[in-house]
């Protein structure tokens, strides 16, 4: 598809980014509820699974879109339509995708290393043990930098398309 569906002129798949980066917040509060207060750790490793798969392929299917279009300027300032971001404008929302990358770089690869080394850790079925601490370290810098990556994007995505 050519445009998204959240009617600001961007592609579909950036429409799709935005949905998750909404809906992966509440989901990640629901998991950690689960495995604090509930004590539900098979079900908090299903859906760190589950976020984590759809994740790595909604990214993955995000990148492929963007170079399709030709990068990120030219889904904003489409080849035939009056030019939306120049000058200062493009200039500062460039600046605010810089630090939602950093964000968007690291939560992949911390969340890789908290989940894999949780499976390769944590017994079948998952309980508490002598990972537990480093676990929780790594899971609590993971749920910030998703939290932090969410922000960042959704900000960049509305200055971009909807500002």
């Amino acid at each position: 598809m050519e445009n998204g569906f959240l009617g600001h002129n961007a592609s579909f798949m950036l429409d799709v980014i935005v949905c998750a980066l909404v809906l992966i917040v509440p989901t990640l509060v629901a998991s950690l509820y689960l495995v604090k207060v509930r004590r539900a750790y098979a079900v908090h490793r299903n859906i760190q699974l589950a976020l984590g798969v759809v994740l790595l392929t909604a990214v993955t299917a995000f990148e492929i879109d963007i170079r399709q279009h030709g990068g990120w300027e030219a889904i904003v300032n489409k080849p035939g339509q009056p030019q939306r971001l120049a000058g200062d404008s493009l200039a500062y929302v460039t600046s605010v995708l810089r630090v939602h990358l950093v964000f968007a770089i690291s939560t992949p690869l911390l969340w890789a290393v908290t989940i894999l080394l949780a499976l390769k850790r944590f017994p079948s079925p998952p309980l508490p043990g002598d990972h537990s601490n480093l676990h929780k370290k790594l899971g609590w810098l993971s749920a910030v930098d998703i939290v932090l990556t969410s922000i960042t994007g959704l900000y960049w995505y509305y200055i971009a398309f909807v500002a």
